[in-house]
Formats: C-alpha cells, sequence, structure tokens
C-alpha cells in the first residue's frame, strides 16, 4: 500500500429496493443493504447508503486515501457494486474528473466488500444512514445500529427532509445523532447539510462536519432542526415562483429554465444570494436602501402564498413541452450529460481556487 493511503477502512450500506414490510424485519432482511466503514484519525467511520449515491460516498472516501468497505446481504450487489465503482473511477480519471492526490488505481484498491454486518459496525466513531426516504425504515435501521454502536459513536442520517427529531427521539444514543444530508451527485456537488435535533451534542456537530470537510465536501450546520433544511426551503421557493410563471402563461418552461441557466446560475454558481446584495450596490444595507421597496412591490404584485402544489395537468404540460428536446426515454441520457457539466464546473472552481 502506498504512503498516500490512510489507515482503517470505510463502510457503506444500503438498498437498491423499494421498501417493502419496514416493521417486521431486521436489518440484515433488507435486500442489497450496503454498509461503509471509515477509519477517521484511527478510528473506524460507517456510511449506511444505496446504490449510485452509496458508491459516490464510497468514491469520495477513497479519493482521500481511506479504505472502504462495502457490505451487502446480497453478494451480487456486492460486485455490481465494486464493478461501477471501478468504471466510475477509471471514466473520471480519462475526463480529467477523477478527485484527490490518490491514483485512480490506488483509490479502486482501496474499495472492498463484506457480507459481515457485525464486521462493519465493530468499533466504529461515525456511521452514515442512508437508505430510502421512508420514516418508519429510517427508525427501523437506526434503531438496529443504536444497538450495535459504542457510547461515542456519532450517527449521522442522509435524509433529505425528515427531520432527526423525528427519526431519533427514543434511542439511547440520541445526542449523538445528526443529519448529514448530501446533494447529489455529492461526487461533484460538495454541498452537505448538517441538522441536529434538540439533543444531538456540540460535539457531535464539530466532528461531524470536521470529517465532511476532511473529504472535500462543504458543510453547512443548521442551527437547529426545521423542515426541508436550507436547500430544499430555497429550492422550492425558486420551484413556486417558475410554477407560478408558466401557470399564468408569462413564459415557456424553456425560458423559465433560461433565466436560471444563463442569468442567476451563472451568477450563483460562484457567489450566493446574499453576497450577491452585497456587490450589486455599495454594500448590503445600501441594497436595501435602494431596492427593498421595489423588491417588495414585485412581491406584493405578483406572488401567490405558499404553499404551492405541484399539480400534473400543469407537470404534464411542461412535459409536453420538453417532449421534441427530452423525452422520458431520454432523461437518462440527460443525466449523464448533466453530470458531465457539473464535474466541469466542479474542476473549474476548484482549479481557480487553486490560483487564489
Amino acid at each position: 500500500m502506498s504512503s498516500s493511503s490512510k489507515q482503517g477502512k470505510i463502510a457503506i450500506v444500503g438498498s437498491h429496493e423499494l421498501i417493502r414490510k419496514l416493521c417486521c424485519a431486521p436489518i440484515n432482511r433488507y435486500r442489497n443493504i450496503t454498509l461503509s466503514r471509515l477509519v477517521y484519525r484511527s478510528a473506524d467511520v460507517i456510511c449506511i447508503f444505496s446504490g449510485l449515491i452509496g458508491q459516490s460516498w464510497s468514491m469520495i472516501f477513497a479519493s482521500v486515501g481511506y479504505h472502504v468497505t462495502i457490505y451487502d446481504v446480497d453478494p451480487g450487489q456486492l460486485v455490481r457494486a465494486q464493478k461501477n465503482i471501478k468504471e466510475t473511477v477509471q471514466a473520471y480519471k480519462e475526463k480529467g474528473y477523477l478527485r484527490g492526490k490518490v491514483s485512480a488505481d490506488e483509490q479502486i484498491t482501496l474499495v472492498s466488500a463484506t457480507s459481515s454486518l457485525k464486521e462493519c459496525i465493530e468499533g466504529v466513531i461515525y456511521i452514515q444512514e442512508c437508505v430510502p426516504e421512508n420514516l418508519e425504515l429510517k427508525k427501523k435501521v437506526l434503531g438496529e445500529i443504536d444497538e450495535i454502536v459504542g457510547e461515542e459513536v456519532i450517527i449521522a442520517s442522509s435524509t433529505s427532509c425528515l427531520t432527526p427529531s423525528s427519526m431519533t427521539e427514543h434511542f439511547k444514543h440520541r445526542h449523538n445523532m445528526v443529519v448529514a444530508h448530501p446533494i447529489n451527485p455529492p461526487y461533484f456537488v460538495p454541498l452537505v447539510e448538517i441538522v441536529p435535533a434538540p439533543w444531538t451534542s456540540q460535539d457531535t456537530l464539530k466532528k461531524t462536519r470536521e470529517l465532511m470537510e476532511e473529504i472535500g465536501q462543504s458543510p453547512v450546520t443548521l442551527r437547529r432542526e426545521c423542515p426541508g433544511f436550507a436547500v430544499n426551503r430555497i429550492q422550492y421557493a425558486a420551484i413556486n415562483e417558475c410554477w407560478n410563471m408558466y401557470k399564468s402563461g408569462l413564459l415557456s418552461a424553456a425560458d423559465i429554465d433560461k433565466v436560471m441557466t444563463d442569468g442567476l446560475g451563472m451568477r450563483y454558481a460562484f457567489i450566493g444570494v446574499l453576497e450577491t446584495m452585497h456587490l450589486n450596490a455599495d454594500g448590503i444595507v445600501d441594497y436595501c436602501k435602494r431596492y427593498a421597496e421595489g423588491a417588495y412591490n414585485v412581491q406584493k404584485a405578483t406572488s401567490i402564498p405558499p404553499p404551492i402544489l405541484y399539480d400534473v395537468q400543469t407537470a404534464e404540460e411542461i412535459q409536453n413541452e420538453f417532449t421534441s428536446s427530452i423525452p422520458v426515454d431520454k432523461v437518462a441520457d440527460r443525466r449523464k450529460w448533466r453530470d458531465g457539466r457539473l464535474a466541469a464546473i466542479s474542476k473549474l472552481k476548484r482549479d481557480l481556487a487553486q490560483k487564489e
């Protein structure tokens, strides 16, 4: 093993199947549940995840030299996961998208597989749960893990919208439980939302953030839990306005998206909303003095109070507009195109940061 690899392992657990009969089976009954273990500062960390996102986490951990062990009760899934990771790492190397300072070949060798859940759990300090977005399944899996882990183990969930208190209230290790929500695809979109329950310890928040920073992600820490966290609250607000503009006939679907891709999105790829306000005047205070009343009047005249229901009829009309450019049977191809563009932006941002 080269000197660039770190001592220890990462384990990843997840499921490819749809949720079935969640409350009556132990964790090892969930088919294709994959567990990944990472040693962080001479100790082990586990990530519980599934499918392509879990494989992305494996590649992220391996890119900084951690040993990754994928756990699954289905040997066939282990073979498929390792094969896809190998092919993806090699493709990223060829395209110049590979993360980290560890070679592609070494990153591939750092990812191994096991069918022993006990082997993955024993001695860990961090667990990342990433099973499908279902409260009862989350509680079932977290409960099983809660019975196995040690007293100092951090247990993080990748949930995108379930509050940590709804999942962890009755567990004995609840002070070590937190949400660490990645943004898809996490290999190219580094943001991770760290969300505490009322009982989550400050030490848990601190160590979770440090780990995310160490593996090259970009964490933000909410001071308290709230529905939707941060990303979805901002995202839903943007979708609401786009939905309303389309329903009112103001713009076509293509032109609405162009407002973001060739307008706001160009700006927000490098600076955020508040910094934009700060730079678009002589500071954000000056911006408010100049534009706050106008912004208020626009909202007063155009805004429809939330919540906005994204209705099927409007969705069908939008989809019909996309039929010629992105038919449903070509959505997977378009996702690959999207990931390639995100990879290029991610690389550009890294290159620019190194030059600053």
